[in-house]
């Protein structure tokens, strides 16, 4: 067994599993996108259509990978390159993979600042970022179509409580991830850090609104969560030298 002194969370094995991992989520790709574009020219399509539209996803995917990179380059730091680049590469999502590294660290005591040099911390991380994240593809394998049954069923019988429910719903998840925002504010001053942090970005996030819904800068749209988290992580830095 790998002692602490030897466990390197960035060396050539793990890289080298994770790339096997993301080149075949890459060849799939390529086989759907390959087949979809043989049956969109059966149907008529020019080829000229079909490249405005590889271009213009394109360009609306580089919002989310901006976000993406910034979990990976986050997380890099503490759990090394290879899994977090694995994890939101094929499955995972930033709002699930952080907070599960975050709170598996606080139970084991370990410090997100610096890096995981235990083996056992480290694929305990690691059980809880990919179990954690497979009971979503179970449960919409399973049950997604009952479920959207029930919602539609719900609707049609009441359109005001089916938005409701679905307003709930949504709330009860953000209210998951402000738990761990407002978890240490009885600690003292620096307990507050993680809140006016949010702040923040909640700030920047209605300025970009500003510029979309009234200036009218559609472009902003798409653009709105990597620039508030961007934001958000280079105020952190005065926020936490000011509270800390």
């Amino acid at each position: 067994m790998w002692s602490s002194l030897n466990f390197n969370p960035n060396s050539p094995f793990l890289f080298a599993v994770a790339g096997l991992i993301v080149a075949f989520v890459i060849a799939q790709s390529v086989f759907f996108l390959v087949k979809a574009w043989r049956r969109a020219r059966e149907l008529g399509l020019t080829a000229s259509v079909l490249w405005r539209v590889v271009r213009s996803s394109a360009v609306f995917t580089i919002a989310p990978a901006v976000a993406i990179i910034l979990g990976v380059i986050t997380l890099s730091r503490f759990l090394g390159l290879a899994l977090p680049w694995l994890r939101l590469s094929v499955l995972g999502a930033l709002t699930y993979e952080l907070p599960a590294a975050t709170s598996t660290a606080a139970t084991l005591g370990v410090s997100i600042s610096e890096g995981v040099r235990d083996p056992r911390v480290y694929s305990t991380i690691a059980w809880v970022m990919t179990l954690g994240i497979l009971s979503g593809l179970l449960i919409i394998t399973l049950f997604l179509k009952k479920i959207q049954g029930g919602i539609e069923g719900l609707k049609k019988r009441d359109t005001k409580w089916g938005d409701i429910f679905l307003t709930a719903i949504f709330m009860g998840m953000i209210s998951a991830f402000l738990g761990m925002i407002f978890a240490d504010v009885t600690s003292g001053i620096r307990g507050w850090i993680p809140v006016f942090v949010m702040l923040a970005s909640s700030l920047i996030m209605l300025v970009c609104a500003f510029f979309v819904r009234v200036l009218k800068v559609k472009w902003m749209e798409d653009y709105a969560l990597p620039i508030s988290m961007l934001g958000a992580m280079a105020l952190s830095i005065p926020i936490t030298r000011l509270l800390g």
